[in-house]
């Protein structure tokens, strides 16, 4: 905590006309077009597996059980749509809905034939998108609701539209992010020792996951510090510090670079200790939860625990513009290298007063990508100039 630094409450604004209220049929409404969209996709993906569903991921459901999933979800998306017209609002948005999911039907619905699916190397994540997605806003849109730290903050936020964007961009990625990640750590076959894989085997599963937690929480700790201290790697990292208002879905915005770069840095201590495949999904569900819950927009209290993991605090701390936070709290997962490297910022009970960059980004999906190649030519520009 800096004592030099006068902290300040956030104060946010009610934006009244992006609210959700009951009875209005907005909620109706949108519930029936992402319902009727997902199952839309859902069953399109189960028409064309090879080609719109992951391998990795094929292995971990069930996707016979999952078509019970998806028929509620056309059922519901139509009970949504029919409600927009019985409270005679927001019936377009009711219509759209439902005759995505009348689609859905017409290809086929949850009756549509499972059976073996032949693998492809480079594919489509609509499963992962789907899956993600839903229980994305199971658990933390219901967190950032029961225990919200910003209550005027609303769901329909300024930039949420980007922000999905970029969350089904990025899941739609994942089968290519992953076989970029395999072929990156394929380099690293020198550095394998089997003798060491055993030994880690052989340990339980619990010391496993905490070794690959430290391992990747390092890996992951410094590769964040060089897009923030090395200045020409920056202006990529600065797409994700864009944002203004965090919540479960700010964390979705990132430059394909870093996103890339990321999987792919973080596969390699994944790859060289060859940790039992139990504790390495352990891992995997631990850091898709971890990385969505630190951008929340919740207050849920956690105790000490905040003085070993990233929490929301900690890491929107990270996402500051104001002077104390800048370059700070680059870990992932545990606060470990950020206290040992003097990096940490972590006032007690208080809370960032403003967000972003000190510097606007574009505020479209194109602006930001070609932003790491414009800001440079703009920064040349001033400098002829002057």
């Amino acid at each position: 905590m800096d004592k030099n630094y006068t902290y300040r409450d956030r104060h946010v604004e009610l934006d009244a006309d992006k609210q959700f209220r009951l009875g209005e049929g907005k909620i109706s409404g949108y519930c029936s077009v992402f319902l009727g969209a997902l199952s839309l996709l859902a069953v399109i993906a189960y028409l064309f597996p090879s080609y719109l569903t992951t391998n990795e991921l094929r292995n971990v459901y069930d996707a016979a059980v999952l078509q019970n999933v998806l028929k509620y979800g056309m059922y519901f998306s139509l009970l949504f749509g029919f409600i927009t017209f019985y409270l005679k609002r927001y019936r377009l948005m009711g219509a759209v809905g439902i005759a995505l999911t009348s689609c859905a039907f017409l290809l086929g619905g949850y009756t549509v034939p499972v059976g073996p699916v032949e693998a492809k190397r480079l594919s489509l994540g609509v499963d992962w998108l789907i899956l993600a997605f839903l229980g994305s806003v199971f658990i933390f849109l219901a967190l950032e609701k029961l225990w919200p730290k910003y209550k005027n903050q609303v769901i329909l936020r300024s930039g949420w539209g980007l922000d999905l964007f970029y969350f089904c961009f990025n899941h739609l990625a994942i089968s290519a992010v992953l076989v970029y990640a395999n072929y990156h750590v394929s380099h690293f076959d020198w550095a394998l020792s089997t003798s060491l894989q055993e030994s880690i085997q052989s340990m339980p599963i619990l010391l496993q996951f905490l070794l690959v937690v430290l391992s990747a929480d390092f890996v992951l700790y410094w590769e964040h510090r060089l897009y923030h201290e090395v200045k020409w790697l920056w202006p990529i990292h600065a797409v994700h510090h864009s944002v203004e208002n965090l919540d479960w879905l700010a964390g979705s915005r990132g430059h394909f670079i870093q996103v890339f770069s990321e999987r792919a840095m973080v596969m390699v201590p994944l790859y060289l200790l060859g940790v039992d495949e139990t504790a390495l999904n352990i891992y995997v569900a631990f850091a898709a939860l971890q990385a969505v819950l630190i951008h929340c927009n919740t207050n849920l209290p956690f105790g000490y625990l905040k003085y070993i993991i990233v929490t929301p605090q900690f890491h929107h701390w990270h996402h500051s513009s104001e002077k104390p936070a800048i370059d700070t709290n680059y870990s992932a997962h545990t606060i470990l290298f950020d206290w040992l490297f003097n990096t940490m910022h972590l006032p007690k009970k208080h809370w960032p007063a403003e967000y972003g960059t000190t510097k606007k980004l574009p505020e479209s999906f194109i602006g930001q990508t070609l932003y790491p190649v414009t800001s440079q030519f703009q920064k040349r520009k001033s400098e002829t100039h002057q």
